[in-house]
């Protein structure tokens, strides 16, 4: 049953291909071009797939000092980083330390720490006396809390490409029952390298135009042909609406439903007509106490791949009716960020409501016949109204969460 406490959306912060700062991913998915590009941090040339979305400078010495960062996976340090922005950005938080949480996500967590410490070191690899604590799941939860002095729950989710929607939501959750009044929800993932490239790859699930990476993420295109990695890392800080608006806080939007579902179909195939993912964007429109008449946009989880567009498709038009809302994939300018996904995603989606305007989906020549819905292809005004954000993932794991203009 939906509750009635609703939710705000006060801080934002981001470590992205397309920048770190809010106006520079906004500006830059506006534009519509890709971030992909050959791989220069590591010898790429002799991999099947040789390019990605990549973070630059995370900008880290203002937050930690050398020896935290010494301490921390890539993955871990790109989620400080992020969650420091979005507390900043949030302003003076009045809620006292034990009513405040964390919730991360994370897919792959600590794959940088890990490969340093068994690839190329013999049968038992070298690992050092950081390996555990830099790539276990929860590192980026542990570093947050004591960063910012949380006392109430630290928490964190991993389910694969969902990881980043299942945080946040289950955020909304702790603030709902009562378990908190103050939450910094996200995601991040830092994979890209050669073992996880390779890996993907033999998958079938990566995009393989290494001749023209820019053009490679191409959501909803007949020529559509896989994914396109990417790294980064997204957090939001969720407060009650009420307190948020009685400290005279910037609300980005409402955070009004969340929906969770299992596909148990296959590990890493979609239900092909999209049941598992339908169900899920119902649940967190009922959760949110909206009719699909109510939504004005859905940012898709819209990874490229043949397979999961079109489920998304079908899944999107029995909701909504074909054609009848407007659709974009954030993925097509920043790549696949798999467990920061659906963070970033929420993030997109949040500042779509505050502007309201839907970024377009890049690299869409033509629209797969099979695809009955109406793609953002250049930045699009909307009317006020709700914005629905997908991630899905391999094992069938579903996250749908719902954001409206405060006030509604």
């Amino acid at each position: 049953m939906a509750s009635s406490t609703r939710v705000a959306v006060t801080g934002l912060g981001v470590r992205t291909p397309a920048g770190h700062h809010l106006k520079d991913l906004w500006e830059t998915l506006a534009a519509g071009h890709s971030t992909a590009r050959t791989i220069t941090s590591f010898a790429a040339d002799g991999l099947p797939v040789n390019f990605a979305c990549q973070v630059g400078d995370p900008k880290w010495a203002e937050l930690v000092t050398v020896r935290q960062a010494h301490r921390m996976d890539r993955t871990t340090l790109l989620a400080v980083c992020a969650a420091a922005d979005a507390v900043t950005d949030a302003g003076e938080l009045h809620a006292p330390p034990e009513r405040r949480a964390v919730m991360t996500g994370t897919g792959q967590a600590g794959n940088e720490t890990y490969e340093q410490a068994m690839l190329g070191y013999g049968e038992f690899g070298n690992p050092t006396p950081l390996t555990v604590p830099k790539s276990m799941h929860n590192a980026a939860a542990a570093w947050i809390s004591m960063r910012h002095q949380v006392l109430g729950p630290s928490l964190t989710v991993s389910s694969a490409c969902a990881s980043g929607g299942h945080a946040i939501g289950e955020g909304l959750r702790l603030i709902r029952d009562g378990s908190a009044d103050v939450v910094v929800a996200g995601g991040a993932e830092a994979c890209i390298s050669p073992s996880v490239l390779l890996a993907f790859h033999r998958c079938g699930a990566l995009s393989r135009r290494v001749t023209d990476p820019e053009r490679a993420s191409r959501p909803f295109d007949i020529d559509r042909d896989g994914f396109v990695m990417a790294e980064g890392a997204a957090f939001v800080v969720l407060e009650r609406l009420e307190a948020a608006l009685r400290r005279g806080a910037r609300v980005y939007a409402e955070l009004a439903g969340y929906g969770r579902t299992s596909d148990a179909y296959h590990l890493t195939m979609p239900v092909p007509d999209g049941g598992g993912a339908e169900r899920c964007m119902r649940q967190a429109l009922t959760d949110a106490r909206l009719s699909p008449g109510h939504v004005v946009h859905v940012n898709a989880h819209g990874t490229g791949t043949p397979l999961n567009d079109l489920a998304e498709a079908q899944a999107i038009s029995r909701v909504f009716g074909s054609g009848q809302v407007s659709v974009t994939s954030t993925k097509s300018v920043i790549g696949h960020a798999l467990g920061a996904a659906g963070a970033i995603e929420a993030v997109v989606s949040a500042l779509t409501v505050f502007h309201g305007a839907a970024h377009p989906t890049a690299n869409l020549d033509t629209l797969d016949p099979g695809c009955d819905v109406d793609v953002v292809r250049a930045p699009r005004a909307l009317a006020p109204g709700a914005v629905l954000s997908n991630s899905f993932a391999f094992g069938g794991h579903n996250a749908s969460l719902v954001f409206t203009p405060s006030g509604t």
